[in-house]
C-alpha cells in the first residue's frame, strides 16, 4: 500500500480542522480550511448521516493522517499502547509523540511531519550523536536529537529554525537552537500533546 500523493489540504478539509500537513501555508489565510470549511467532492456541502461508528472512524483518520501513518503502521502502535500499563488513549498520544520524526518537528528542524520524515530519512538527523534514518524511531528520555554537523546549513533546516522560533518547543524537550540540539527530559503528557482529537473513540473503534 502507498502512501497518499494528492493535495494534503483536500486531507483537512475531509477531517474538518486543521492538521498543520503544509506548513507555514496552514497559518495563512491560503489555508484550504480557512478558504472552504465543508468535505472535499461533489457532495461535499451536503448533509451525511452521522452515526458512532462513522464519527470514531473519523477521529481514527484524523490522528492517522496528522502523524503521517499508514493503517498498519498505526493499527501497529495501538496494539503497543494496549500493552502498556495505564490508560490506551493516553499511551497511543504519548507513542505518536515520541516518534523520531515527530520529535524533529516539535524542536522546530521541520515546518512539517512529512518535511521532518524526509530529513531522517535523508540522514541529517543524529539520534544520541549516531545517525538515525528511521522516522518511526521511538525516542525515551535522555535522548538528544540533533542535526547532523554537515547540514547545519541545510536551507530548509536554517529556515524551519526561523519560522518556528516564535512558536517554541512542548515542555518535555529542552531545545539548544544555537547547536542545533534537542534533548527529551520527559515523557510527553496528554496536555502537552494538544492533538485536536477524542484518543477514547479510537478505542472503542479498535474494540469493537
Amino acid at each position: 500500500m502507498a502512501n497518499y500523493t494528492g493535495p494534503v489540504c483536500r486531507i483537512c478539509r475531509r477531517e474538518g480542522v486543521k492538521l498543520f500537513l503544509k506548513g507555514t501555508r496552514c497559518m495563512t489565510d491560503k489555508c484550504a480550511i480557512e478558504r472552504r470549511s465543508y468535505p472535499p467532492g461533489q457532495h461535499g456541502q451536503g448533509r451525511s448521516r452521522v452515526t458512532d461508528y462513522s464519527a470514531q472512524l473519523r477521529e481514527k483518520q484524523k490522528l492517522r493522517r496528522m502523524y503521517g501513518m499508514l493503517e498498519r503502521q498505526f493499527r501497529g502502535v495501538f496494539k503497543r499502547a494496549e500493552r502498556q500499563g495505564g490508560v490506551t488513549g493516553e499511551n497511543l498520544l504519548r507513542l505518536l509523540e515520541q516518534r523520531l520524526d515527530n520529535v524533529v518537528y516539535r524542536i522546530g528542524f521541520a515546518l512539517s511531519r512529512k518535511q521532518a520524515r524526509q530529513l531522517v530519512n535523508h540522514g541529517h538527523i543524529l539520534l544520541n550523536g549516531k545517525k538515525a534514518d528511521i522516522a518511526s524511531i521511538t525516542t525515551s528520555v535522555g535522548d538528544v536529537i540533533s542535526v547532523k554537523p554537515k547540514s547545519h546549513e541545510l536551507l530548509a533546516i536554517k529556515s524551519a529554525l526561523e519560522v518556528t522560533e516564535g512558536r517554541g518547543a512542548p515542555n518535555w524537550i529542552d531545545v539548544d537552537r544555537e547547536a542545533f540540539r534537542g534533548t527529551i527530559n520527559a515523557l510527553p503528557a496528554k496536555d502537552d500533546i494538544g492533538a485536536p482529537v477524542n484518543e477514547q473513540v479510537i478505542v472503542e473503534l479498535y474494540s469493537r
